[in-house]
């Protein structure tokens, strides 16, 4: 099950990735993040690790699987029930970027509560969307 929202922002794509890459911040631009712990220090590498709670959901730990600094990072979590991937992209868009923010569910819980899940994702990651444009372009927090 994937969810994706493109979003445009009127920032370089330099400031859209500082602020997408520095997840430990994310609570503070998107409602849809509680609290991230990073589990190492310095910029996202392959490996690293961030427990990250939500509203609604367990918390869970992400761990990074792909990076491309400056545009791109790819992180995943799993459980007996649940596999999830996360994708962060940020492009040059004319003057400014786009980002492309993507997250795929699979296992036995998309099975059984799908229609319930997908509904938390998309507004999830239209909250994160929002945040994302709002910090990057004036470095105000999204507001419900």
């Amino acid at each position: 099950m994937r969810t994706e929202v493109v979003v445009d922002i009127s920032a370089p794509p330099e400031r859209v990735w500082d602020v997408m890459s520095d997840v430990e911040k994310w609570p503070e631009w998107t409602p849809s993040v509680k609290h991230v712990d990073r589990l190492d220090e310095g910029p996202l590498t392959k490996g690293s690790k961030a427990r990250l709670a939500q509203p609604k959901a367990p918390v869970a730990v992400w761990t990074v699987t792909e990076v491309e600094p400056g545009r791109y990072f790819e992180w995943e979590t799993s459980s007996p029930s649940i596999s999830s991937v996360g994708r962060h992209r940020v492009e040059p868009n004319g003057d400014g970027s786009r980002a492309t923010l993507t997250i795929d569910h699979s296992g036995l819980f998309t099975v059984v509560m799908g229609w319930w899940l997908k509904g938390l994702a998309k507004k999830y990651v239209e909250m994160e969307a929002k945040g994302l444009k709002a910090r990057a372009e004036t470095g105000d927090s999204y507001k419900i």
